[in-house]
């Protein structure tokens, strides 16, 4: 095992096109991070420690940032504007036949053409939550009063670092590998660890040893469980039928359809952060308001928000619903039933058309459930462990941990598809 992961090695960097777009990969990320360490003028150090001290809501918006809103820098959106207009462009698909019919029934041109109809919607997502954010922090007395035209200056410069990350991530996804936005969040995420460790080392409590116990043995069971989960695979017997032409026979062979238990793969967690995010950054600001009622009735739902038990359920349901939703927009039984009847392949014991695509979709609810809960259950274990033991930074590392584990299993099957190609 250890010898084949050494040839693999090797041979990645043998070649000199994959060597190339790990490079590019390798490089981007550095950009990233360069551009994380600038903040934007005028910045109060100490009241923005203060202001992140214990806070759940601004550690989850930190991860979507990519450890850029911890020091105010100018990509301190990071991909969040971006995340929230794919939501949008999604659920639209739903309410929209002429978008879903784009999406799904025009290929890869219709693809490109919805994902740039995402990033024109990212623009004015990303005005308006740097306008908001800003705002709130000069409420809190974290940034000073920039008047007018310090306001305006502020936002476009914020706004243009979360344009500039969403196009770093479209040019990791085309020239490099992996999903670029993924891979933006996971810098953020392994960015943060050194600082979190020596945290740990220089407050190290002995009497705490059970506790730190507790959360590693989580971490693994987190970690093993995503990679379980993952690669789990449902697989549908296909078999094509015979065809004689001339003397030879053709067709007969036997293959399999293989049906992922989590379709959806990471991308119900970040939808998930991002509908829970989204409303609290809207009541933040909402309850520094000067009006009774805007600010009493955004403070009480801040209040049941901030309940750890209700954030759980909801933080489950959203996962559990949005595993659902990502599948059935892009994984189409009645497309896949389609192709397999063109190319005379058919299911065994199964009538091809409209019998296999509800076999096919039979099949993918029942596994999707599973892979559905499972994962709504490993993504509030650290909630649950947070109000156990009310150290709030358990939930917010359960999350990057969940999320870089997924995005680490993506990154490792899309590099070995590419060493695969190039072996033959």
């Amino acid at each position: 095992m250890f010898s084949n992961f050494l040839s693999k090695l090797s041979l990645v960097f043998k070649d000199a096109t994959l060597r190339k777009r790990i490079f590019f990969v390798l490089a981007a990320l550095a950009v990233f991070r360069l551009l994380a360490t600038i903040p934007i003028p005028g910045i109060d150090v100490l009241a923005l420690e203060q202001f992140f001290s214990n806070n759940q809501f601004l550690g989850l918006l930190n991860i979507f940032s990519g450890g850029g809103l911890s020091n105010l820098s100018i990509v301190m959106l990071g991909v969040a504007p971006y995340i929230t207009a794919s939501i949008i462009m999604q659920l639209l698909t739903i309410m929209s036949p002429k978008l879903k019919a784009i999406y799904q029934e025009e290929g890869e041109a219709g693809r490109k053409k919805f994902s740039q109809y995402s990033r024109l919607l990212t623009i004015p997502l990303a005005f308006m939550q740097g306008f908001g954010f800003l705002i709130l922090l000069t409420r809190q007395g974290i940034v000073p009063d920039l008047g007018f035209f310090g306001l305006i200056t502020n936002v476009l410069v914020i706004a243009a670092g979360s344009i500039l990350l969403m196009w770093i991530g479209e040019l990791i996804t085309e020239f490099g590998i992996g999903n670029g936005v993924s891979l933006i969040i996971f810098a953020g995420i392994v960015a943060s660890l050194p600082s979190t460790i020596s945290q740990l080392i220089f407050t190290f409590d002995v009497s705490q040893v059970p506790l730190y116990l507790g959360f590693i043995a989580v971490g693994l069971f987190i970690t093993a469980g995503v990679v379980v989960v993952t690669e789990a695979e449902r697989p549908i017997p296909i078999t094509y039928a015979k065809r004689v032409r001339g003397m030879k026979v053709y067709g007969g062979i036997s293959t399999y359809l293989p049906l992922r238990v989590n379709q959806a793969g990471v991308i119900p967690i970040i939808f998930a952060l991002s509908i829970l995010l989204f409303p609290q950054m809207v009541f933040n600001f909402l309850a520094n308001i000067n009006s009774v009622l805007i600010s009493s009735v955004s403070n009480f739902i801040l209040g049941i928000l901030a309940n750890g038990w209700v954030y759980a359920g909801l933080y489950f349901l959203l996962v559990f619903a949005f595993t659902y939703f990502y599948t059935a927009v892009t994984f189409d039984p009645d497309s896949i039933a389609t192709n397999l009847q063109k190319s005379g392949a058919f299911v065994p014991g199964v009538r091809p058309g409209r019998t296999t695509s509800e076999y096919i979709g039979k099949i993918l609810t029942r596994i999707t459930l599973v892979g559905a809960l499972f994962l709504g259950v490993i993504a509030v274990i650290p909630l649950g462990m947070q109000a156990v033991t009310g150290i709030t930074a358990l939930a917010i590392g359960g999350t990057a941990l969940l999320i870089a584990v997924s995005v680490v299993i993506d990154l490792i099957r899309k590099i070995e598809a590419q060493i695969s190609m190039r072996e033959y």
